[in-house]
């Protein structure tokens, strides 16, 4: 297992990010428990959640995920000092948390310890911001006037992140998180995020988790080179693109238990004509290659440069062994001119 520094922190991380999402819905704790042991004997230390987590969303699955982490530290404490642990605050909208409010600085300190309770840890290591309180161009929002970015309060949304860095910076000098960290941000974020942190003596971040996989990689150039200029480590999430790069759902396939067979918040807005023509191609070249195509959606992104530790999730043991695989590849120099000829066709198909 390679490791590599996490943004401007002194901690360094596995190139891999175990992904926690599926345990309380489609997985249970002994699964997570089995999940966590292997990636820990395959060298990885780093490890993502969310109080938001199990998913789908939904009231009775709120913390679920946190809870199963913590009953593993809780039977295991002599492993917590072998990962790195990561979650995040709910953004707003969901009326089950914190009544679909925004984030605020008091409710980063309130959540803070309602995850250390359930997590059954001392200190979180990353603790970040799940989406900001404006509207984001993630989650299919990404083309032109889809949103609108003139019409945000520019003075208010600087004071509400001031707010924030304020109780973040509470919960660091009072030993309860180590860092913080963006998730479903924008290079304005960072950047504002970076300024008033330098205006204000307070904490910088020092990373962020995003979207990106090869049918979504819209942050590369211009966020990843800002990210690496100004040591944000840069962590991307459903680099399988919610499983579709597995090839799984190929031809509208629906397996038994499978991600797009639950509910989905935001739809399979990921589902389109030219993503599964793009998944066809890249299927087709992994069958060339000798890997399966989960395998080469991973080795791509491990590939980019400035991408920190991807984070993949698995519902099954055998799925998690594969994907960890992809990252200890012995690779054909022109990987990735091929892969390149493919996402040339099909650069932005959802």
């Amino acid at each position: 297992m390679k490791y590599t520094q996490l943004g401007s922190s002194n901690i360094n991380v596995s190139r891999v990010c175990l992904g926690t999402m599926t345990w309380g819905v489609q997985n249970n704790q002994h699964d997570a428990d089995q999940q966590i042991a292997f990636a820990s004997e395959c060298g990885i230390n780093f490890m993502d959640t969310a109080e938001m987590y199990a998913v789908p969303p939904t009231p009775e699955t709120y913390g679920k995920t946190e809870e199963i982490i913590g009953n593993y530290f809780a039977k295991n404490p002599q492993k917590r000092n072998n990962w790195v642990v990561a979650t995040k605050i709910a953004g707003n909208g969901l009326p089950w948390i914190r009544n679909a409010t925004n984030i605020t600085g008091q409710a980063v300190i309130n959540a803070v310890d309602a995850s250390l309770k359930r997590l059954q840890i001392d200190t979180i290591d990353v603790y970040q911001l799940h989406w900001p309180n404006r509207t984001s161009p993630h989650f299919a929002k990404h083309r032109p006037n889809q949103i609108s970015f003139s019409n945000v309060d520019t003075k208010e949304h600087k004071a509400q992140m001031l707010d924030i860095l304020q109780g973040l910076e509470h919960c660091i000098k009072a030993g309860k998180i180590r860092h913080y960290g963006l998730s479903d941000d924008t290079t304005w974020g960072i950047h504002t995020f970076i300024e008033l942190a330098k205006e204000h003596n307070l904490p910088r971040p020092v990373s962020i988790q995003n979207e990106f996989n090869l049918l979504h990689a819209k942050d590369w150039p211009y966020l990843i080179e800002h990210c690496v200029h100004e040591e944000i480590a840069y962590l991307p999430w459903s680099p399988l693109a919610t499983g579709m790069l597995s090839g799984k759902y190929l031809n509208n396939a629906r397996p038994e238990g499978s991600r797009w067979t639950l509910m989905q918040r935001n739809g399979l807005f990921r589902n389109t004509e030219f993503a599964q023509q793009a998944v066809a191609e890249y299927c087709q070249l992994a069958n060339q290659l000798g890997i399966t195509p989960s395998q080469l959606a991973l080795a791509w992104c491990d590939q980019v440069d400035g991408v920190t530790s991807t984070i993949i999730g698995a519902t099954t043991q055998e799925q998690l062994q594969e994907n960890i695989a992809a990252f200890q590849l012995n690779l054909p120099s022109d990987f990735m001119a091929r892969v390149d000829e493919i996402w040339r066709k099909y650069p932005l198909p959802y």
